[in-house]
């Protein structure tokens, strides 16, 4: 058992994927493995942390992957072919939920007229994080998918071009908005949130 860990171990996604094309059954569980929490997760912000439905979709993920190995291409990236695999699946079902946004509108409002009505303005990451998703949900579907990819999941500014099938620019102009947008509209927290969220444009446009 020892031995045959250490020799799926030592392999790259793409020589494991294309031994999942062979019906290698423990080839698969090593991409599950490695895979499913990272997705499971990445379908869970995009999906309005419905966790339930991220769960379907993860399993929908890997089972088209058990079913259709062979889609993958193993001269590429296999960490850009699942996410866009991923990408392309929430797109589908954006296309669903197009009266979601129109839905969640008025609730949104509600929430910040509850909020900016409390006395302690301090900063608590739990209020901070729950208007983070919600700003979050009121961008545009393409800003908040670039925003996803690149700070919850560290994909490179390369790797979301490839995956979203646009350019390197597009997609720094995306993240530069989205960041002035949340620290214009999170200041309330703290001064200090703003600023950090201004200093992140640095960090997540030329360390990519």
């Amino acid at each position: 058992m020892k031995i045959l860990k250490s020799k799926y171990s030592s392999l790259d996604d793409s020589e494991l994927m294309t031994m999942v094309a062979n019906g290698n059954e423990a080839a698969f569980s090593k991409i599950y493995d490695k895979w499913s929490k990272p997705i499971l997760n990445y379908f869970y912000k995009m999906l309005w942390q419905d966790q339930q439905k991220a769960q379907d979709f993860t399993q929908d993920l890997f089972t088209k992957i058990i079913h259709k190995p062979k889609l993958y291409n193993t001269s590429k990236s296999f960490k850009t072919w699942i996410y866009t695999v991923a990408y392309n699946m929430c797109k589908n079902e954006y296309r669903k939920q197009e009266t979601r946004r129109n839905a969640s509108s008025e609730l949104f409002k509600q929430n910040i007229n509850i909020e900016s009505n409390k006395s302690d303005n301090s900063y608590d990451k739990k209020i901070f994080h729950k208007r983070l998703n919600q700003e979050l949900d009121q961008l545009s579907v393409s800003h908040k998918k670039v925003f996803i990819m690149r700070m919850k999941h560290n994909l490179s500014i390369k790797e979301i071009a490839e995956i979203m099938e646009t350019s390197e620019g597009t997609i720094k102009s995306r993240i530069f908005y989205t960041l002035k947008k949340l620290s214009e509209n999170l200041k309330e927290f703290n001064p200090a949130s703003s600023v950090a969220l201004i200093l992140l444009i640095n960090e997540l446009l030329f360390n990519s």
